[in-house]
């Protein structure tokens, strides 16, 4: 899947990290690349100017001395300015779980420390191209109680607003518009993420139990997203799952 990342268009670029080295390496390397660097060696320094000025993307060191990486991230998820700002943890953690949690509370990828500049500018673009893939055609998907408006990125059951990231909409917004169509892991990282993603089929998985905790997370709730096992994951609006691993 081609992207629309347009490298004449000055983008800014947001890095939260207290590794001097690391801020110094990826200022010069970005700025080369054509796009405006900011940098805070604080965490609270840096929401702060996020709350203030646009930006394009985060990358958001986990370990910060003040107020840490995953804390940011919710924040930054909660504020519906802020909600659909694309979010790169770095991270000196290698283990799964730590990337796990990274996803889990809203971050668009990761990259494990020390990498190489020419990984962290191909992962940003990538990031950036799949924000800026319209998620289809139709604009609004109205269906048992769930609607999904492409144009604004809101999303409401029976009323009620519901909070996504911009990668988590753009996969239910992909699954609602094909519903009782199964797609395996592989094929959501290749429509949703896009060919030059730098994630596991393990990320899909995150993703989809972070959708069904909001859109179905009230008891005796309607659910929309069912797991076929041994193939993937369909939308199958108004049913229940008795498939689920």
């Amino acid at each position: 899947m081609s992207g629309c990342y347009n490298p004449s268009v000055r983008q800014r670029i947001v890095i939260i990290e207290d590794e001097k080295d690391i801020v110094d390496l990826v200022r010069y390397n970005f700025r080369k690349e054509g796009f405006d660097v900011e940098s805070f060696s604080s965490g609270k320094d840096g929401l702060e100017y996020l709350h203030k000025n646009p930006a394009d993307l985060v990358l958001l060191d986990i370990m910060l001395p003040d107020l840490d990486g995953i804390e940011i991230c919710k924040r930054v998820r909660a504020d519906e300015r802020l909600k659909n700002l694309p979010i790169i943890f770095l991270t000196a953690k290698g283990e799964e779980i730590d990337r796990v949690v990274g996803l889990e509370v809203g971050a668009d990828d990761y990259v494990v420390k020390p990498f190489s500049p020419r990984e962290l500018i191909a992962r940003v673009k990538a990031v950036l191209r799949r924000r800026e893939q319209a998620p289809g055609k139709e604009e609004v998907i109205e269906v048992s109680g769930l609607r999904l408006d492409s144009r604004t990125h809101e999303v409401t059951v029976h009323g009620h607003p519901i909070r996504l990231s911009a990668l988590e909409f753009k996969l239910l917004y992909f699954l609602a518009s094909q519903p009782r169509r199964v797609f395996n892991r592989e094929q959501l990282l290749d429509n949703v993420w896009g060919r030059d993603r730098f994630v596991t089929p393990r990320t899909v998985d995150v993703h989809i139990r972070r959708l069904r905790e909001k859109i179905e997370g009230r008891k005796g709730a309607l659910r929309y997203v069912q797991t076929v096992r041994g193939s993937g994951y369909r939308f199958s609006p108004g049913t229940a799952d008795s498939q689920e691993d």
